[in-house]
């Protein structure tokens, strides 16, 4: 599709999908409040050439629209997997007349690879700088409480120390100095799992810090594959034609051809150094804990480099749309890879992790749970924090519809199941500990045991400032801090028992009602604050070795302490965009 980041730029400029930007912004704190502003109202990418401090343009919000990730792509992927899925039966064994009907898309595969190139044709090499200093990067400081400039869109490459496959994930990185980074590998990913390796072994582990190249190698680095596909064979196929690489006598590692920057060098082992906090896509900070470091010894980059930037925060961001569309393509094949898995959808605005939703087989007694431990046993879902699953037909991305029709089907005493002590994402923080956290199953099968109450009537209880339903069955309870009341959830139990509480199923505990009513402040506010395990309250009994949860449910989804705070502009920048925002030539566009 698009070989490099300026092609691409160029079909924006024709489609009217990008906007130069000529006055001068501060990539500290300034650019990235622009970039806020335009991707709220869904405006265009932003070109920004002259950039302070930096002799390098900044661009930033690429794929800020569903259209913008349909020109990055084209219909073509999403168009092979359905075909190839669909095919998937027809062709085992294979059949002359099966083949030739399908000869367009297997043979587009035939396309898909990797191949070196001459060093005269990769204009990544077009520029060694023979004194390195990443500080002459535009690198951008997002928010006020960020530890420093941080790389929003690294490609991070690494070889395993033993097996030589290869990683390319998008790793943040914070610029230390002028040849020295963090990267917050986490365990669970699989640059995380080479260095692991590399320091078992003791070795400092090369790695290669790629800025720019295809769209397609910047979505590729995002999307959460199986270990066994490698991510730059994902990228060609993404892109419809063989990945150019470059290989360079000193660097172990080849070199895309075609990228904007290449910056090389080695993780040590056993070297750690504080990383954070930076405002993350769960809409929270991140806190400051001890990371790798990466020692910076050459950086390569095309004569007119530009450097590719996003922006996280609150959803929805950048990061949502290119959420949503690795799911529309890679979910076919979930019922290929998960037998009995029909289809399944993660909530990009809770962070992705937090939540997730299946539709499964239920075609003997308790099938649900095999399939629904199945999905917490792959690749990155194995870090869903809370599970939902039913086996009626229908839109899980419509999140309403999809809580009602559980929630008519949902028997507390055998539909919820919580797992204690497990693996919990690292930008999670409602566990006790980093990275560790629990999970919750609900179920939703079979006929329907309930009507729902859609309407509140009469009823008060003591604390509580608001009630509201969000959704059939599900009551939201708008409280006071959880500093001020932290029983408030037990406390209530025995009143909800009562009318006119006890018919809802399902009633939450949140800080701000009004936020919570619309469906993308319901997911943000309710899922990214509460752990399983500590914050799902319910009447309990033990049966042997069993805890049985009777109904109503209470999840109390409100800020608690030892979580970090959201990300919020600082009225400084925010007053000195409102001042500047006709130098920036938005008026008319935003």
């Amino acid at each position: 599709m698009h070989a490099n980041l300026r092609h691409f730029i160029e079909t924006l400029r024709r489609e009217n999908q990008i906007i130069e930007i000529e006055a001068e912004v501060d990539p500290y704190l300034e650019l990235a409040e622009i970039h806020r502003r335009v991707i709220e109202a869904e405006g265009p990418a932003l070109l920004f050439k002259r950039v302070k401090g930096s002799a390098f343009p900044v661009v930033t919000n690429l794929f800020g629209t569903r259209r913008r990730v349909d020109l990055a792509i084209g219909p073509r992927p999403e168009e092979t997997v359905r075909r190839a899925v669909s095919a998937l039966h027809s062709l085992l064994p294979p059949k002359p007349s099966v083949l030739w009907r399908e000869k367009d898309w297997i043979l587009s595969l035939t396309k898909t690879g990797l191949r070196m190139v001459n060093p005269k044709y990769a204009p990544v090499l077009e520029i060694q700088e023979r004194s390195v200093d990443l500080t002459r990067l535009p690198v951008l400081t997002s928010w006020t409480d960020d530890g420093g400039p941080f790389v929003t869109l690294p490609l991070v490459y690494t070889e395993h120390p033993v097996t030589g496959e290869h990683n390319l994930g998008m790793y943040r990185v914070q610029i230390y100095g002028s040849n020295q980074t963090g990267i917050h590998w986490q365990i669970h990913k699989g640059g995380g799992f080479h260095y692991y390796e590399a320091e078992r072994l003791g070795q400092a582990l090369p790695t290669t810090l790629f800025l720019g190249g295809p769209p397609a190698l910047i979505l590729s680095a995002i999307a959460p594959l199986p270990e066994m596909l490698p991510e730059l064979l994902f990228t060609s196929f993404l892109m419809g034609e063989k990945l150019s690489r470059v290989k360079v006598s000193n660097q172990p590692h080849p070199l895309i051809a075609e990228a904007e920057f290449a910056i090389c060098g080695t993780v040590p082992a056993n070297v750690r150094k504080p990383e954070g906090p930076f405002g993350d896509h769960y809409g929270y900070y991140s806190l400051t804990h001890d990371f790798p470091v990466f020692d910076v010894h050459t950086v390569y980059h095309r004569r007119d480099a530009i450097y590719p930037a996003t922006v996280v925060g609150k959803p929805r961001q950048e990061d949502y749309f290119i959420g949503e569309y690795l799911q529309s393509l890679l979910s076919p094949m979930f019922p290929v890879v998960m037998t009995g898995v029909k289809a399944l959808w993660t909530y990009a605005e809770t962070g992705f992790h937090a939540l997730a939703a299946a539709i499964v087989r239920e075609s003997y007694h308790r099938e649900a749970l095999a399939h629904a431990f199945r999905i917490l046993g792959e690749g990155q879902l194995t870090l869903t924090k809370f599970l939902i699953l039913t086996d009626v037909q229908l839109d899980l991305q419509d999140f309403k519809t999809l809580l009602e029709t559980v929630l008519a089907r949902f028997e507390p005493e055998n539909d919820l199941l919580i797992l204690h002590e497990t693996a919990m994402d690292t930008l999670d923080y409602t566990g006790r500990h980093l990275n560790h956290g629990s999970k919750a199953i609900m179920l939703g099968l079979g006929s329907t045991k309930r009507d729902l109450p859609q309407h509140i009537e009469g009823g008060t209880l003591l604390g509580i400032k608001g009630v509201k339903p969000f959704c059939a069955g599900c009551l939201l309870l708008e409280a006071p801090a959880f500093n001020h009341s932290p029983e408030l959830a037990n406390d209530l139990l025995p009143y909800l028992l009562d009318a006119p509480f006890k018919d809802w199923p399902l009633m939450i505990l949140v800080d701000d009602i009004t936020l919570a009513l619309e469906p993308t402040g319901f997911l943000w506010q309710v899922f990214t604050r509460f752990d399983p395990a500590h914050d799902i309250y319910a009447t309990t009994e033990m049966l042997k070795h069993r805890l049985v949860y009777h109904g109503p449910i209470l999840i109390d989804a409100r800020m608690k302490p030892g979580y970090p705070g959201e990300v919020l502009p600082d009225e400084k920048t925010v007053n000195l965009v409102d001042r500047r925002w006709k130098d920036y030539g938005l008026s008319h566009q935003v």
